[in-house]
Order: C-alpha cells, then sequence, then structure tokens
C-alpha cells in the first residue's frame, strides 16, 4: 500500500475550494479517486482526510472493539461516524471545506498545509501547524523513544 507523505501548502479560494496536491490524488486507488472522507481530528486543530477503503478499515476497527449491546459504546460510534462527512473530488481535483470545517482548523488566510499521515493526510491551517509540531529537540527524542520501545505481540 502507498503512503501519504510529505507537506504540501495549498491556498483555500473564496468558496472554501482547495486542490488536493496531485502526488496524493494519485496515490488513491482506483474507484476511489473521486470521493473521500472528511473528518475533523478530535485532539488536533485539523481535519483528517481518508481514502474510502481506509475509512471503512477504521470504522470496523472500532465496531469490532465496541460492544453493540452497551449505549455507552454505540453513542461513541454513532458520534464517530456521525462527525465525518463524504466529499466529492472535482474534476479539477479539489475539495470544498464548509465555512465550519475552515473554522475548525482555524483558518485565518487561505494558506492551508497538507500533511501526510500514512494511509491518510491532514488539512491544516498553515501557522496552526507551525505552532503545533514538536521543536527538533522534541521530535528527536520522542522519536527516539518510541522507536526503542519493544514490540508487544497483538492480544497481550
Amino acid at each position: 500500500m502507498s503512503t501519504f507523505i510529505g507537506k504540501y501548502e495549498a491556498k483555500a479560494d473564496v468558496k472554501g475550494r482547495i486542490f488536493i496536491p496531485s502526488n496524493y490524488r494519485k496515490l488513491l486507488p482506483d474507484g476511489e479517486k473521486e470521493r473521500v472522507v472528511l473528518r475533523k481530528d478530535p485532539d488536533q486543530d485539523c481535519l483528517i482526510i481518508y481514502p474510502e477503503h481506509v475509512w471503512n478499515e477504521k470504522v470496523g476497527q472500532l465496531k469490532s472493539s465496541l460492544d453493540e449491546w452497551n449505549p455507552e459504546d454505540q453513542m461513541l460510534l454513532m458520534q464517530f461516524v456521525s462527525d465525518a462527512e463524504w466529499l466529492d473530488i472535482d474534476s479539477q481535483g479539489r475539495i470544498l471545506l464548509s465555512k465550519r470545517n475552515l473554522q475548525a482548523i482555524g483558518l485565518e488566510n487561505s494558506e492551508v498545509l497538507f500533511v501526510g499521515a500514512s494511509d491518510k493526510f491532514a488539512v491544516w491551517s498553515k501557522s496552526r501547524y507551525e505552532q503545533s509540531k514538536y521543536s527538533s529537540t522534541d521530535f528527536s527524542a520522542r522519536l527516539k523513544e518510541r522507536m526503542m520501545r519493544p514490540l508487544t505481540p497483538k492480544g497481550e
């Protein structure tokens, strides 16, 4: 599977249309090049964009970890799914972000940043991303810490 990597700057027009970087559009599987799923990240001021098959896998993972007869679990699933929306990709490779979504990421000007996140990618206000990312020292320390953790087999 191809992965979304790198950062790409883009500009939102007055209607909220933004070109998805061509490198990302090329990675969308055949049959999934005209529509993606968008969800506001619950922890960060960014929007997460999923190819359809990745979204379906995420929902399946969540469902499999929940009890369908537990009301709290069902509310968690409903809120996760209901906060998502389909985004059509037009013939020019643009998506249309609503004013609500642009406000959610704190877009003060039209400058956005597409940031690769492996099987999905994020849309950030360029200034918010710069404020949120780790300093190079913190990044290095956190990366070393995570990479040096011993792997634990699933199920343990």
